[in-house]
């Protein structure tokens, strides 16, 4: 094994206590981490790009470090954290707390921990003659449905010159995990007609069409077993789907005129997904809203995307497991129930793992730490991806 630079642990933590200052909820702006991991990289040398979204409050960081040649691999992690409102926290969230052999801190493993011991190790591949790159991607907004990795894959689609493997450093305790269900949610809202509730058949009733749309959501459920694919790994093999939320009616005797469901369905491949939503749209497009029209030309059905993640798809040839096996000792692969952003990049074409120090049962908790121990071994990894990627092609 690799043995990492002398004042690598210690460059570690004081990147993770500049790190966790930065106050980053998902609600609120993170630029000013990323212009922090900007000047970093910039002064190193590396090629910086730095998106922000509409909205100007929020922003990506790309970065190469390296010759501008195809082969690298890619350091990705997620700038926002969870909120700590109504959370009992023994320090302050947003101060770094060094206690034992631990790191506490909002963020401290969900994962700026990875972030941190990525910087760290930056200035090493800095001065390392690589042959092939080291690229940099921390995005934001992963919490609320990977929004930031999406616009920026969306920007990187076409590319020349792209990272072939991609490690996406989700606390998964030095785990390697090549695979995972994606997770789409939606809000699909229907717009009837009110009117008294003892003539029915004047109105359009937004709830009962609903219904309709929730039974026939719970059909594709059931059609989605027989579909799990053969030796899939999952729990449960198949793709799934849950109703989060119902809303309307005003009153007993109102016809209601807007109602709501909340729902998502965690597809296990690119096909469940597309089957899924044809099969819903098709419902609602050409079985519910001509009967709604019928009675209410103006009666509409309209589905608001909330978050479309897509998931890991498990490969028999993955060059990014093959890599960490390699860097980190480890034999085995596992898949896991919670989503990343490593499937955005494998629509990329990149193959992809999730492996980074930490615990995802600390992850969105009060106290939140990463172990010195999860720190040391990612950063082993990460010297011996420097010393690797110094090696001819």
């Amino acid at each position: 094994m690799t043995k990492r630079p002398a004042t690598a642990l210690a460059d570690t933590i004081a990147q993770l206590d500049q790190l966790i200052a930065f106050p980053t909820v998902s609600t609120d702006s993170n630029l000013d981490l990323i212009a922090y991991a900007a000047n970093v990289l910039t002064d190193l040398g590396a090629k910086v790009e730095v998106h922000s979204d509409t909205s100007g409050t929020k922003a990506n960081l790309y970065a190469v470090l390296g010759p501008q040649v195809l082969g690298g691999v890619l350091l990705s992690g997620h700038s926002d954290v969870v909120p700590v409102i109504d959370q009992d926290w023994t320090s302050d969230p947003f101060k770094m707390d060094q206690r034992d052999d631990r790191l506490y801190g909002r963020g401290a493993c969900d994962m700026k921990g990875f972030i941190a011991a990525s910087l760290a190790m930056a200035q090493h591949y800095a001065a390392a003659p690589l042959q092939r790159p080291v690229h940099f991607a921390f995005t934001h907004d992963e919490e609320t449905g990977c929004l930031g990795a999406q616009d920026l894959c969306d920007l990187l689609r076409g590319r020349d010159v792209l990272p072939s493997t991609a490690i996406i450093g989700e606390p998964t305790e030095m785990r390697i995990i090549e695979g995972h269900k994606g997770c789409c949610e939606y809000t699909t809202s229907f717009t009837g007609l009110p009117g008294h509730g003892s003539a029915p058949h004047l109105g359009v009733n937004a709830a009962e069409y609903a219904v309709r749309y929730i039974t026939r959501l719970m059909e594709l459920r059931e059609e989605m077993k027989p579909r799990a694919p053969e030796g899939s790994r999952f729990d449960p093999p198949y793709t799934t789907m849950n109703i989060g939320g119902i809303r309307g009616g005003v009153a007993h005797n109102v016809i209601v005129n807007r109602a709501e469901v909340d729902w998502e369905f965690r597809p296990v491949n690119r096909s469940d997904f597309d089957f899924f939503k044809s099969q819903i749209a098709d419902y609602a497009q050409n079985v519910l809203l001509p009967q709604m029209r019928a009675v209410y030309p103006q009666s509409d059905i309209s589905t608001r995307t909330i978050g479309e993640v897509a998931g890991l798809e498990p490969m028999d040839d993955n060059a990014a497991r093959a890599l960490v096996s390699e860097l980190t000792g480890s034999n085995g692969a596992d898949v896991v129930a919670f989503g990343t952003e490593a499937g955005l990049f494998q629509s990329l074409g990149m193959d992809a793992v999730v492996c980074g120090p930490g615990s995802i049962e600390q992850a969105h908790k009060a106290d939140e730490f990463v172990s010195l121990a999860q720190m040391e071994q990612c950063l082993d990894m990460l010297a011996g991806l420097g010393q690797k990627l110094c090696e001819p092609a």
